[in-house]
């Protein structure tokens, strides 16, 4: 049967419209707040390119007007399956901008319940990110760096696991400070985004799999190869 879908983050930033498209349209700003590596050959017509534990997707750019507007996505596949993304700028007085992405597109089949969920969800974790990059962070560069934890039973224990790691007494929640020097700044079912001064710190639930660090590490000289190693040790430790 299957299921079309459309949904629309927006919100209002302190950063102008230049650091925003840096942000959404190359490859060094996406790696800072998307998830894994991107490539970007720019302009209507180009790619953008991904790479995240495996999966490496490619979305066609259709519509490319710097500062203004940005709309990309992937070909429909043989199930009829498909995504794209439209991000609208809008400058302000005092160099603020407001921020609008629509995410829209298909999922084939009679189960896509759980998969729409862990898209809407992942979803907004992602742009409340890209938020957060732009307000704290814009002008700087990150390493992404992804982890994977041993297979999680019992979801509900594992987010009490984790609030216990980061020294609270329960499930990480926004506002929320934590023992490795930050502010939860977005949590719903399926993730928690921690900022601190030089990173940004996610954890995603795995699609029917473990528990995910997705993180943004802002300081210098960062080993993208040696914090996936400590952080996949971290995650065996807390959930193993």
């Amino acid at each position: 049967m299957g299921h079309e879908f459309e949904l629309t983050d927006v919100a209002e930033v302190d950063a102008t419209p230049e650091q925003v498209w840096e942000a959404i349209a190359s490859g060094p700003g996406i790696d800072s707040w998307f998830m894994g590596r991107n490539e970007v050959e720019g302009g209507t017509g180009g790619v953008i390119r991904g790479a995240f534990g495996g999966y490496e997707p490619e979305y066609r750019i259709r519509e490319w007007d710097p500062l203004e507007k940005l709309v990309y996505g992937s070909d429909p596949a043989p199930d009829g399956r498909k995504i794209a993304y439209e991000f609208l700028i809008e400058g302000r007085d005092g160099g603020s901008s407001v921020v609008r992405c629509v995410t829209s597109g298909f999922l084939p089949g009679d189960d896509w319940e759980d998969e729409f969920e862990a898209m809407t969800t992942g979803g907004a974790m992602f742009f409340r990110t890209l938020v957060e990059y732009v307000t704290h962070f814009a002008g700087r560069t990150a390493v992404p760096v992804t982890a994977f934890g041993p297979p999680v039973g019992d979801w509900p224990t594992a987010w009490a696991q984790l609030g216990t790691a980061l020294g609270l007494s329960s499930r990480p929640a926004v506002g929320d400070r934590v023992s490795l020097g930050g502010v939860v700044y977005a949590a719903n079912d399926q993730t928690v985004g921690i900022r601190t001064a030089d990173a940004m710190l996610r954890f995603m639930k795995g699609f029917h799999g473990p528990m995910v660090a997705s993180h943004h590490l802002f300081t210098p000289g960062a080993d993208a190869e040696a914090e996936e190693k400590s952080w996949t040790d971290w995650l065996n430790r807390v959930f193993g």
